[in-house]
């Protein structure tokens, strides 16, 4: 006999059917070598666990391959993606929007040349006190809040609600997986409406979620009825809507929200766009509403798109627990103090929003006279076009990408044949009609 250390195992569980928790611990203990082949292992005689009243013996046989044979084996066998969860390795990434490097360099041409209507992005930028503050940002090397109190104090000022009620994101994007994650089990259901923001079918497969599609009517308003006959009969856990609708830019009222409102399963409202549509945030409705979850950003409204920051207002009874599962620093410094400073000059953001809602219509007008597209009224900062006449929207993209106007067009069975415009300046308007007149 020769005297050894083992590991000893505690299993704590909290709940039948719940959590379980494995303590591994150094124990002193006797090993008996019987042969090479086996080793027999007797258990300290003190119980490691409050269910354990009788010693065990524990048996343990080694291999008889040799270990260098074993270890090629075992290389040969093992890959990194047998790590990965399934339902991942079939997973499609989503398909972002190109930066402006990344396009400068395919296209050869300066970033400046370069007249990006694709991405919904304010052309206008942040206002000034942005620049500033970020100019003089003096702790980035210190961690951020992690409950972003500046920020949601300045939005529960412009908003009209407490702060209690509201959480800031990097970027809606990460609020929208967040609810995912604390709202489904792998299995459950979310309806979504398609042509909608891609966004929500996307991390619901990432969270192993299965998607009940409800396409939209033609003129892309929401199939209520329909809705509600997939509620009854599948009984979905969530509905991802979005108004402004992203990409054709149509608004739910007051009427068609409240009759799904009444359907029992969570509503997750965004808002991205709701500044330009004229209508009044629903942000308040969370108060009244349990099941309501309304969803903003600073992407759009202050041209902070590429600081990542957003923020949602939630039931008290539903963001206790997401407040429990965010990541601690989501929001950095950066954008913390990019958003307050941009909420600090309303005035700019509002004269933003009128020049940009001004060229929304001036640009309407113009695609109208367009022979071969067909444009949607739009309440958003984009206008949906279908392309007519026998012109195919990939190719219409690809030269217009030529000529250094970016355009988005879509591979998705809903919007075949379509293509999205978002508004810039004036002088972006100019240059994209000068580019199609060259196609007519």
């Amino acid at each position: 006999m020769k005297n050894c250390s083992l590991f000893g195992i505690v299993l704590n569980f909290k709940h039948a059917g719940f959590m379980g928790v494995i303590d591994f611990f150094n124990t002193s203990s006797i090993c008996t070598i019987k042969s090479q082949i086996s080793l027999c292992f007797l258990a300290s005689d003190r119980p490691s666990c409050p269910f354990q009243r009788n010693h065990r013996r524990f048996t343990c046989m080694a291999s008889t391959v040799p270990l260098k044979n074993a270890e090629e084996e075992s290389q040969q066998r093992l890959t990194g993606d047998s790590f990965i969860r399934p339902h991942l390795r079939e997973l499609s990434p989503y398909q972002p929007i190109l930066p402006f490097e990344v396009l400068s360099t395919r296209l050869g041409r300066k970033p400046e040349d370069i007249i990006k209507l694709d991405a919904n992005e304010n052309p206008y930028g942040p206002p000034p006190e942005v620049f500033e503050v970020l100019g003089a940002m003096k702790f980035p090397y210190v961690y951020p809040d992690p409950q972003s109190r500046r920020l949601r104090a300045a939005l529960a000022e412009d908003s009209g609600l407490e702060s209690e009620y509201i959480l800031a994101g990097c970027g809606a994007d990460e609020l929208i997986d967040l609810i995912m994650r604390c709202v489904l089990d792998p299995g459950d259901k979310i309806v979504d409406c398609p042509p909608t923001f891609t966004m929500y079918e996307f991390d619901a497969a990432v969270n192993g979620a299965i998607v009940i599609k409800v396409p939209r009517k033609s003129d892309f308003s929401l199939d209520v009825k329909l809705i509600t006959e997939v509620v009854e009969q599948e009984r979905p856990k969530c509905i991802f809507l979005t108004s402004p609708n992203n990409p054709d830019g149509s608004i739910i009222n007051d009427e068609v929200l409240l009759k799904i409102l009444d359907l029992p399963l969570l509503v997750v409202l965004d808002e991205a766009y709701i500044e330009f549509s004229g209508v009044k945030s629903r942000m308040g409705w969370v108060k009244k509403h349990e099941n309501l979850i309304v969803l903003r950003t600073f992407s759009k409204r202050a041209g902070l798109a590429g600081l990542r920051v957003g923020y949602g207002a939630f039931p008290l009874s539903i963001i206790e627990y997401l407040w429990r599962a965010k990541q601690p620093y989501n929001v950095s410094v950066a954008a913390e103090l990019s958003a307050c400073a941009a909420l600090k000059n309303p005035v700019y953001l509002e004269k933003v929003k009128v020049a940009l809602v001004e060229e929304r219509e001036r640009l309407f007008k113009l695609l109208k006279e367009v022979p071969y597209l067909k444009p949607y009224p739009s309440y958003s900062n984009f206008i949906l076009c279908e392309v007519t006449s026998g012109m195919d929207a990939k190719k219409l993209k690809e030269d217009l990408a030529k000529m250094g106007v970016m355009i988005r067009h879509y591979n998705n069975k809903e919007l075949k044949g379509y293509v999205r415009v978002s508004v810039g300046k004036p002088e972006h308007t100019d240059a994209l009609m000068s580019s199609l007149n060259c196609l007519s």
